[in-house]
């Protein structure tokens, strides 16, 4: 005797709350809040330790994002490699905080990992079923690590290059690098940093057409694929 189907519906998975999404480890709402910590840190960031522990919380924040993009096991060991390489320049700039190369490394390393991380979001959004609140989080959180990243190579060509990256605005620092690269992010624009010479002019250029690109595409089609539940309307049984 054959079984009859079961027309039984089942119940739809409950959408998960912002404050599950915070506290979960592979959710992108972490990262976010890891991403924000990061940016307060390395902005005040004023001597060894300060610069060091912010380099461990960038650490952190790639490897939450490897985790909650659900990474391949080869990229996962690659960035494994990068990230130990990273703890260990975190420790060596306590001891040599003033030697340039130090920084210099530093930096460029945080830009390669901070680069790589919004491709592995967008790869894992693109991938997913469903569009939600997962989905907008994952592509605020890609668009604030492009910001980081190009922070961070600025700062590395500040290093390298032989004049002041700000020209007559000098050096810079850590915060105004960070400030730098997110005017430009945005294409806000203010004008009271600019980089003196290239290829810092170059990569801002390349910064604001990411941004932009950026915001008409992916942040844009996640935001209108993201509708409200309707409520539905009071039935007329009492």
């Amino acid at each position: 005797m054959a079984e009859e189907p079961d027309h039984r519906v089942r119940p739809r998975r409950r959408p998960r709350r912002v404050r599950e999404l915070i506290a979960s480890p592979d959710s992108y709402g972490l990262v976010l809040v890891l991403i924000l910590v990061t940016y307060v840190v390395t902005a005040m960031a004023t001597s060894a330790w300060t610069a060091s522990l912010g380099l461990v919380l960038q650490i952190t924040t790639i490897w939450m994002t490897l985790r909650a993009s659900q990474a391949r096991r080869r990229l996962r060991a690659v960035a494994s490699v990068l990230l130990v390489a990273s703890a260990g320049i975190a420790v060596l700039h306590l001891f040599v905080p003033n030697e340039a190369a130090s920084s210099g490394i530093i930096a460029v390393t945080s830009g390669l990992l901070y680069l790589a991380a919004p491709v592995v979001i967008v790869r894992h959004l693109v991938l997913r079923p469903a569009v939600d609140g997962e989905t907008l989080l994952g592509a605020i959180a890609a668009y604030l690590m492009v910001g980081m990243a190009f922070a961070f190579l600025y700062r590395a060509l500040g290093v390298i290059q032989d004049g002041p990256f700000f020209g007559p605005q000098g050096e810079g620092d850590s915060a105004q690098d960070l400030f730098f690269s997110f005017t430009t992010l945005t294409t806000t624009g203010y004008g009271n940093l600019v980089p003196a010479e290239n290829p810092g002019q170059s990569l801002a250029v390349g910064e604001m057409l990411i941004g932009q690109l950026f915001l008409v595409t992916a942040v844009a089609k996640v935001v209108n694929a993201v509708r409200p539940a309707r409520r539905r309307p009071p039935s007329d049984d009492g």
